[in-house]
């Protein structure tokens, strides 16, 4: 036992202690970010983190995945903030997505994700990217209380916000912001590109933010009426755990829009964190397998948490657990080390939080939303045919035109339309023979015949002509959908009316008298 725990201690301290901070550099300015975008206070994005990495990582059965807050949900959460009127009853929602993913869980129902069609998943991370991009754009020009986006994507092109904010543009846009928000993009793109791989030591992200404090910081010394302002700068409690808000139990009941929400919620944080589990699994080395349906309660329990603690909701994150695996992480600890310097960082240097400018997070999600909806998605979708890019752009479309969930909703019917196209298909081969003036005619059923072959199967049928005979042979068919025995049946019984010989091989007729 004492070689065990040595050997373990080993492990942490080598790998997952260097993994679980390069995460935790990667996973700061990402929760605060991650909360700027989706309208909540900073501080819920880090307690979500945090949660994350000291509950789900010792609850979840993955290796290497990192929870915390995640861009694919920002979208929703805005919303549903701003749909409900109140942070505390959104964290009922939030407590109500963690319930439904424990229920998917338990009923193990973690294979959901494989009932999505790629196409449409693809979809919606766009949309989430563009719409990403469209909050962002303000606070990276120097809006320090952008009224861009409270009433969806469509208003921002509208008479009032176009107009009204063009009117007002030079008393917000804000040179040393933009000269922030464009040094910050910069970076962000230079160390994405393949020179960079030797300078990945430390994450991009922290670099940006370390630049941006950096540049305000030299604002300020020089004097040169450049200094932002403090509502252009993060503002963290120096008591963060006396101000959180926690959730108004009593509204529990009172709109339905809160369940709604919920399931919402939890369902794309399932479909994200499967995702996102199975794209980690791809990357470990050691062929370790997550189970999702733990995984699922895991999350279930986090999200519960975060809605009880006053966090925003959290899913597996595939940037976080990148990084853990190109930082050598080995086990579950290094993720429960990130969430203990999250924890640190919150406790013991907020004021230094505090000094980071929104301009250097507005960069971050700039790039975040972009990578989302990156060009050459869009020509890669197109080169799979319509029956993937159709799907695809109309799931996006219908995002930013309504919302999530009937973008998605949409898109899946389409899906749905087009794989009932391709399984419409004739089910079986006629074949047509003459001997002394009698027409002899077979249908051959092949291996599977559903009810979407009925409409053709009853025309073939009609089109038989009187005085001839028909052969009916199903000896090949594995499966033979009722609706197909009901029709066959019922041209048996009236075949001998139409003068017509029927021979039945390999099916058996249904009773169809009682009928309606």
């Amino acid at each position: 036992m004492r070689r065990r725990i040595k050997y373990y201690r080993l492990i942490w301290i080598k790998h997952d202690l260097p993994a679980g901070l390069s995460v935790f550099l990667v996973a700061l300015p990402l929760c605060l970010g991650i909360a700027l975008a989706s309208g909540a206070p900073l501080y819920a994005g880090l307690l979500s983190g945090i949660i994350g990495g000291l509950v789900v990582s010792l609850a979840s059965g993955s290796q290497l995945g990192v929870s915390g807050p995640a861009a694919g949900l920002t979208t929703i959460v805005a919303a549903s903030i701003i749909s409900l009127g109140d942070f505390k009853i959104f964290l009922l929602a939030v407590m109500v997505a963690g319930f439904f993913q424990i229920i998917l869980g338990v009923l193990k129902l973690g294979v959901i994700a494989n009932y999505f069609p790629s196409s449409v998943i693809k979809g919606m991370l766009s949309a989430i990217g563009i719409i990403l991009i469209s909050k962002q754009i303000p606070l990276a020009l120097g809006y320090d209380q952008p009224d861009f986006w409270t009433s969806g994507f469509l208003k921002l092109f509208s008479k009032d916000h176009i107009l009204g904010n063009l009117s007002t543009f030079s008393e917000h846009i804000t040179k040393s912001v933009i000269l922030i928000s464009s040094v910050s993009l910069l970076i962000m793109i230079l160390l994405q590109q393949p020179f960079a791989k030797n300078f990945k030591i430390i994450p991009a992200p922290l670099v940006v933010v370390f630049s941006g404090i950096l540049l305000n910081f030299l604002f300020t010394t020089i004097d040169s009426g450049m200094p932002l302002k403090p509502s252009q700068l993060v503002n963290i409690p120096n008591n963060i755990f006396g101000s959180i808000s926690f959730p108004a139990f009593s509204k529990l009941f009172s709109n339905a829009e809160i369940w709604k929400d919920g399931a919402i919620i939890g369902l794309l944080a399932t479909l994200e964190t499967l995702l996102c589990s199975e794209a980690i699994d791809k990357l470990d080395k050691r062929n370790r397998i997550t189970p999702v349906n733990r995984e699922l309660v895991a999350q279930g329990v986090g999200n519960m948490l975060c809605g009880l603690l006053g966090a925003i909701p959290m899913t597996a994150v595939v940037v976080r657990g990148a990084a853990n695996v190109d930082a050598g992480g080995r086990t579950k600890m290094s993720a429960f080390t990130h969430g203990l310097f999250l924890l640190l960082a919150v406790l013991f240097v907020p004021f230094l939080l505090n000094k980071i400018p929104y301009a250097s997070l507005a960069a971050i999600l700039l790039i975040t939303g972009y990578n989302l909806t990156k060009p050459k998605l869009y020509r890669n979708m197109w080169s799979l045919g319509r029956k993937q890019f159709i799907p695809f752009v109309i799931t996006i479309l219908v995002i930013l035109l309504t919302d999530l969930l009937i973008g998605v909703s949409i898109g899946l019917l389409i899906s749905i339309y087009y794989i009932i196209q391709v399984n419409f298909k004739t089910e079986y081969l006629i074949t047509q023979t003459k001997k002394h003036e009698t027409e002899f005619y077979t249908i051959k059923l092949n291996s599977n015949v559903t009810f979407l072959n009925k409409v053709k199967l009853r025309k073939a049928l009609d089109q038989i002509p009187e005085y001839s005979s028909l052969t009916i042979d199903g000896t090949a068919s594995n499966f033979v959908d009722y609706d197909i025995l009901e029709i066959i049946s019922e041209f048996a019984n009236k075949a001998h009316d139409r003068h017509i010989e029927l021979h039945l091989e390999g099916i058996q007729k249904v009773n169809v008298t009682a009928v309606h």
